[in-house]
């Protein structure tokens, strides 16, 4: 089976799973630009990187109607390229970096799309995120800013744990944000081990790699 069939196949499996007004982000952190160009090939249109530099290097060779989503850590001196690049953040979990990025964007001319990030974990200090029990003050700072835009919520499941129980949360945590920001009813959540679950609990932007593109 050559890379194109193996990628198709897997493609087509994952597509089956998820409703038609759900957005699949194909995750492509680690693989080639010769697998997003398949995929672009394929129908696809939206892709995930986790790193600034892999992620302006692969914007920069595909075509200008792919829609770019950053979702690694965010760190300061790299806020500049990422909003450069990226149409969509989704690991925004500090206002010092929403401010930064709000400047950038307004010297780039954009309005940058943003996902507010939740820490879903037990212990907050184990994953990125914000503790739940910001939200209010956090969102109207950011609604505060003019060059961002908040799309909605981003979670990630607990390494240990129900994962439904965390979506849930999310699920009721992105309804408080919306009763603040009622633009922002996008819930990112899911990835290939969990996003049927996170499906059930309103994820609107699944974030999908190893199940189309193979182990890393």
């Amino acid at each position: 089976m050559t890379r194109r069939e193996d990628i198709e196949r897997a493609l087509k499996a994952v597509r089956a799973r998820i409703p038609d007004d759900r957005t699949l982000i194909v995750v492509t952190k680690t693989f080639p630009i010769s697998d997003l160009e398949i995929l672009y090939s394929l129908g696809e249109r939206e892709f995930g990187e986790n790193r600034d530099q892999e992620g302006a290097e692969k914007a920069a060779a595909l075509s200008d109607d792919v829609i770019w989503h950053y979702q690694g850590e965010i760190q300061s001196q790299k806020i500049r390229s990422i909003v450069a690049w990226s149409d969509f953040i989704h690991s925004l979990d500090e206002l010092r970096h929403a401010k930064k990025i709000d400047a950038v964007a307004a010297e780039l001319g954009k309005i940058q799309n943003v996902f507010l990030q939740i820490n879903l974990d037990p212990e907050p200090g184990n994953r990125g995120g914000i503790n739940p029990i910001e939200i209010d003050e956090t969102v109207g700072e950011i609604l505060a800013m003019r060059n961002l835009r908040l799309i909605g919520v981003m979670g990630i499941a607990p390494l240990e744990g129900d994962p439904a129980r965390a979506f849930a949360r999310l699920q009721a945590l992105s309804e408080q944000v919306s009763h603040l920001a009622p633009q922002a009813t996008a819930i990112s959540a899911g990835m290939s081990n969990d996003f049927d679950i996170a499906l059930r609990f309103g994820a609107t932007h699944l974030r999908v790699g190893s199940s189309i593109l193979g182990s890393r």
